[in-house]
């Protein structure tokens, strides 16, 4: 396997998961596996995780585009693109960076439930593994809605559980993802399962594509206005 990002194929895996969320989360030995290579498998040379390959390609997929993604940021149409980026999207950021239009935005500059953008501004928004933090998801989701242009992209990784339903976690202990070390900012509120493509819908959405680089490690949401 190469890196979709770079091309290396300098590749490394580690454990991310700590008991203690894995216990929060009530996850099988499969899940634990299949979200370690999800978020721990990384190329060496541009850091980019398992996670992060996903949405580079499904990002490509809505242009046309097969190759490598620090080519595709270089292609003429998309270094006309106007691009938003909530929060930094992985290691995409010092991709999508090189593109004129790109617009970085992060937490707490930027409020997802009410972006201070706007309306039809963006070609294309972005956001890695940031959903699940957000109190009102829907809204959240809503607001990537209103700040893209008619024939837009919202593109989209969240840590989901294939097997099982959303499960909101109002009401039970608080959970966080981060890192075992440093976790007080990643309060989650959300656990996303097989059932997370209604919220791209509720949203006000009226297409929602799956990209899925490896099942079960790696699926990207794409929402279509």
């Amino acid at each position: 396997m190469i890196c979709y990002c770079c091309g290396s194929s300098n590749l490394k895996s580690q454990d991310v998961l700590w008991q203690e969320l894995i216990d929060e989360w009530r996850i099988a030995r499969y899940e634990v596996e299949y979200i370690n290579r999800q978020q721990g498998l990384h190329c060496l040379e541009c850091y980019s995780n398992l996670r992060s390959m996903a949405l580079a390609v499904s990002i490509m997929r809505c242009f046309g585009y097969k190759g490598l993604f620090k080519d595709f940021v270089k292609q003429p149409k998309i270094q006309d693109l106007q691009i938003l980026e909530i929060n930094e999207a992985g290691s995409l950021t010092q991709f999508l960076s090189g593109i004129p239009g790109h617009t970085l935005k992060v937490y707490p500059d930027i409020d997802m439930m009410n972006i201070n953008l706007a309306d039809t501004s963006f070609d294309l928004v972005v956001h890695s593994d940031v959903l699940e933090h957000i109190q009102h998801p829907i809204r959240g989701l809503s607001e990537c809605y209103r700040v893209l242009k008619p024939g837009g992209f919202c593109a989209f990784t969240i840590p989901m559980i294939v097997d099982r339903l959303t499960v909101y976690r109002a009401g039970l202990p608080p959970s966080y993802h981060g890192s075992k070390e440093n976790k007080s900012d990643f309060l989650v509120h959300t656990e996303y399962g097989c059932d997370a493509w209604k919220h791209v819908i509720q949203a006000g959405f009226q297409e929602c594509r799956i990209f899925s680089l490896e099942y079960p490690s790696a699926q990207a949401f794409v929402a279509v206005k």
